[in-house]
């Protein structure tokens, strides 16, 4: 099942105009990449609905899937383990919370330990 859609804003923007000369432009608001050192990032454990297995969640990156999916891909090969980037959150599997926030603290990256 899909993600439940609870207003116009999920929907992700414009959807529908009868105006004849209406035109669409895209803001140049969420395609701007911020640096690392802008960036601020949430590290989080987690354990719902995993069959009581830790994951390390990684919450709050701005920028483009592409640029999420390199850094996930970067935080998997450093941890040896599996893991997926959507919706903006990265998440590994396993409790690997503190050498990622090391090594994101090394890269530049302002991250924050949240949770027990």
């Amino acid at each position: 099942m899909g993600k439940k859609i609870s207003n116009l804003e999920d929907l992700g923007g414009f959807v529908f105009s009868t105006n004849a000369s209406f035109s669409y432009e895209e803001s140049d608001e969420d395609q701007i990449p911020l640096a690392a050192n802008e960036q601020r990032l949430e590290a989080h454990l987690d354990k719902k609905n995993r069959g009581g297995k830790v994951a390390t969640l990684i919450k709050g990156f701005q920028g483009s899937d592409d640029d999420l999916k390199s850094l996930a891909k970067q935080l998997k090969t450093l941890c040896g383990v599996g893991g997926s980037a959507k919706d903006g959150e990265i998440i590994i599997q396993g409790n690997f919370r503190d050498k990622i926030m090391e090594h994101l603290s090394k890269q530049g990256y302002k991250i924050k330990r949240v949770g027990g």
